[in-house]
């Protein structure tokens, strides 16, 4: 919903952040000034959705790390939604692979906590603006980890393979029918490029010696 010259409404943010004190800092630090409309402060991902769910703005600030749902869920979440705000991931986390996952979940930008406060401002006016506002990530390695690209679903799935859990099982934990979890399983190895479960085992089992 970019914020284009025929309206000179402030642009409407909403925010999720765990952190009290930070949740204080951010509300002064967008009250003042004129060009935002902070509309609502929520300490999680699952109350940012549901903000999502009752109301229209312009840009979302969530975290990476947060409670009931992280900023990866929120971000897989709203990529099945209609209309849904342009988001900016604002985290403390030093892991420099963040921004490169955000921009291959359809993040809109990109903010450390360790950035002066002015550069939220205006990295927030420029995604308004419908700008898309990263570090520097190397788009042609968006792709390069494929587990970056699995739903939730198929996390859960893997993390089951990889704890040795019987198609049955699998199935059982989650609740679904066996027929089920071999149609998640098939397209889970499609897009790991593999063909068996051990290789997605191995797969996992990187990823988790990156994070």
């Amino acid at each position: 919903m970019p914020n284009d010259k025929k309206s000179k409404r402030p642009i409407e943010i909403v925010i999720a952040e765990k952190n009290p004190l930070l949740q204080s800092s951010l509300i002064k630090l967008f009250a003042g000034d004129e060009r935002f409309t902070l509309l609502h402060m929520c300490p999680d991902g699952e109350r940012f959705l549901a903000a999502c769910d009752r109301m229209k703005f312009d840009v979302g600030i969530i975290g990476w790390e947060m409670p009931y749902l992280d900023g990866r869920g929120v971000l897989e979440a709203l990529s099945t939604r209609q209309d849904s705000p342009r988001v900016i991931v604002y985290t403390g986390s030093g892991n420099p692979d963040i921004p490169r996952q955000a921009m291959a979940l359809r993040a809109a930008g990109f903010c450390s906590k360790s950035d002066p406060p002015a550069q939220l401002l205006e990295t927030v006016a420029a995604v308004a603006d419908g700008r898309m506002m990263f570090p520097f990530v190397d788009v042609s390695q968006l792709g390069a980890d494929p587990l970056a690209g699995l739903t939730r679903r198929e996390r859960e799935l893997l993390a089951s393979l990889a704890s040795g859990f019987t198609n049955q099982q699998i199935a059982e934990k989650l609740d679904i029918s066996l027929n089920t979890v071999k149609f998640h399983l098939k397209n889970l190895y499609d897009k790991l490029g593999v063909s068996n479960r051990a290789q997605a085992v191995a797969f996992f089992l990187k990823g988790r010696e990156r994070t």
